[in-house]
């Protein structure tokens, strides 16, 4: 008998995949508490686990944790995401350019790109923010840098964040699919101004979004 080969999670994993969904679903409100001694109990896990998964997701950006406080979702203020949007943006740029120089394969980023077109009106917001992330890595990975794709990465919890404060301002997620074929399409023209131009102007947009 041959069967599907199974990879096991850990009990920190699974908790932290269903804290994750409820964050970026926008299922916990940014600020709001999260006791370790609630989450063991709505878990049902012994508070080490809660904890350890708290610590990976403060690791992620998703949680932060201050001194004698519960861990919650940070609130991004205009002010915040300014400020990663002035380090996202460049990084996004410089990795489109470098896919164009480099004559790099985009198999990859085609393949990202299908979660994207497979989002329907009412997908969670989880799965738009995975889709959504997982484009812009693919275009990271695709370079060929490992370098450049570790400073991409570091800003991933935030810009995560940022995705699921979007919510609001799209009429549904089918429309991120095609804002981001339409964005793959102009980097396969090869012209890496107007691959750059189109990169900036796809960023900005979500940038008035979270701000204006």
């Amino acid at each position: 008998m041959s069967g599907l080969a199974v990879t096991p999670i850990s009990t920190t994993e699974a908790v932290v995949h269903s804290l994750r969904e409820k964050i970026l679903d926008g299922a916990i409100e940014p600020g709001a508490p999260l006791p370790e001694v609630d989450l063991t109990r709505e878990f049902g896990v012994a508070r080490p686990t809660v904890r350890a998964a708290i610590q990976t997701l403060c690791h992620e950006g998703l949680l932060k944790r201050e001194r004698n406080r519960s861990a919650f979702v940070p609130r991004l203020t205009s002010e915040e995401v300014l400020d990663l949007f002035s380090v996202r943006t460049p990084i996004e740029c410089l990795i489109v350019r470098e896919l164009l120089t480099r004559k790099a394969p985009l198999d990859g980023v085609h393949a990202a790109l299908g979660p994207l077109m497979r989002l329907r009106v009412d997908s969670r917001w989880s799965e738009v923010v995975d889709a959504d992330m997982g484009f812009h890595q693919a275009l990271a990975h695709a370079v060929g840098s490992p370098r450049l794709e570790r400073v991409h990465a570091s800003l991933s919890g935030e810009i995560r964040l940022c995705i699921a404060q979007l919510r609001p301002s799209w009429a549904s997620p089918a429309a991120m699919g095609d804002e981001h074929r339409d964005l793959l399409a102009v980097i396969e023209s090869g012209d890496v101004e107007e691959a750059e131009a189109r990169m900036a102007a796809h960023l900005d947009r979500a940038l008035h979004d979270l701000t204006g």
